[in-house]
């Protein structure tokens, strides 16, 4: 898998303009391409995929993993570069009127080797990519309890990996076992994890690339 992180509060290129939202490219062998979340403001989320040169117009589905603005804010300016594009959306977000929709619920294989946890806890659903080292989890805020995300996601296998947003989360012994940690947009302590697990910390901000 290719994981191209498109907007963070951060940026690991100067060209690329940070802003507090979360957006990612997930490209998967056998799968589309996969547009997971599409950050705060349209038109700073169109101009990074412009200088990422990625082809909003290429992308055959969205993944929105809950419906806060600085996840879903992103939606109009891509829909007007982007006519067929199908939406994978919690029961918690009715997705944009006049398109392909799919509300998940419960845990599913949306591909092949691509799944959503479904809705946990009412408010978010995450994303996993299974690969040859394990599952890796795609989070947008990790809102619901993190252990039960995990527990959740480990039903299709052992978890490799997590990237995205892990806001207030601080019982880090959850990620021990992990090999991949990239903490992005509203994780409140990256300091602490990239303390705790610095072989296995990964800087986030837009224009990261991980390729698992």
């Amino acid at each position: 898998m290719k994981l191209t992180i498109i907007y963070d509060n951060t940026a690991v290129r100067e060209d690329l303009q940070p802003d507090p939202g979360f957006s990612a490219l997930v490209e998967v062998e056998g799968a589309p391409k996969i547009l997971f979340d599409t950050g705060t403001v349209g038109e700073i989320l169109m101009r990074n995929m412009k200088r990422l040169q990625i082809l909003p117009e290429k992308i055959e589905e969205v993944f929105i993993s809950h419906a806060h603005l600085d996840h879903t804010g992103g939606i109009p300016q891509f829909l007007a570069e982007n006519k067929n594009a199908r939406f994978y959306v919690p029961p918690s977000f009715s997705g944009p009127e006049g398109r392909e929709i799919t509300v998940i619920d419960k845990p599913v294989k949306i591909h092949e080797n691509v799944f959503s946890t479904g809705e946990i806890d009412g408010i978010e659903q995450s994303m996993g990519v299974i690969t040859a080292k394990g599952i890796v989890l795609v989070v947008g805020c990790s809102h619901p309890d993190m252990a039960h995300i995990l527990d959740t996601a480990r039903q299709f296998g052992n978890i490799y990996g997590i990237i995205g947003g892990i806001h207030s989360f601080s019982k880090f012994n959850l990620f021990r076992d992990l090999e991949i940690i990239c903490p992005t947009h509203c994780t409140r302590h990256k300091n602490e994890l990239k303390s705790l697990y610095p072989d296995k910390y990964i800087e986030g901000g837009a224009g990261r690339i991980i390729n698992i």
